[in-house]
């Protein structure tokens, strides 16, 4: 199975060295020195990982052959593609890879279904679930232990027990009386899973 990794970003330097968006929980698994990697476009590819380091946040790439700012320029937008074993499991045992949890079901802890995991978004503080619902219609689901209280590959489904107004925002607090420490101690201050933001 072929899984996308990382996006090359600009060229960084004069050296052939470029930044690189990474899109997987093990950079240092699936992109350290030595690793081949397909390409989408695949006439960019494929290419070999010769060094990698951290400049300023931002991992760096260096590919065998692309010896220059122009050869790097040139790989811009490429989309990096590792061969996975589909049966491989992530080494932390709550972690999981994209392709197990996309088409899980998504259900409460009363079995009413909710919809299917459609894809999964990757955010800077956050995974989020996004769930296709039976009307056509999308939820997001952010992926924290709070929310999703499960994930049960054999049965292919995710439970989760939502906090008003995440499924249903009709169902959303908007009672300002409320006590806020409450509130946060509730929600891990996700002001977004309460509806109110």
């Amino acid at each position: 199975m072929q899984l996308v990794v990382a996006r090359i970003g600009r060229a960084h330097g004069i050296k052939g060295e470029v930044t690189v968006e990474v899109r997987t929980d093990e950079p240092e698994l699936r992109l350290g020195p030595g690793a081949v990697l397909h390409t989408d476009p695949a006439s960019a590819g494929p290419l070999t990982i010769e060094t990698g380091r951290v400049h300023s946040g931002r991992l760096l790439l260096r590919f065998e052959g692309v010896r220059d700012r122009n050869g790097a320029e040139a790989l811009r937008n490429t989309l990096l593609i590792a061969d996975v074993d589909p049966d491989e499991l992530p080494e932390e045992e709550d972690e999981y890879y994209d392709h197990q949890l996309v088409d899980l079901d998504v259900v409460l802890t009363d079995g009413t279904e909710i919809g299917v995991i459609s894809e999964i978004s990757h955010l800077p503080s956050q995974d989020l679930f996004i769930v296709e619902r039976p009307d056509g219609s999308e939820v997001m689901i952010p992926f924290v232990s709070e929310i999703v209280t499960e994930i049960d590959l054999e049965n292919q489904r995710a439970v989760i027990t939502p906090p008003p107004g995440l499924i249903d925002e009709r169902e959303a607090v908007i009672d300002s009386t409320r006590d806020e420490d409450q509130g946060d101690e509730d929600h891990g201050g996700d002001g977004a899973a309460k509806g109110a933001v």
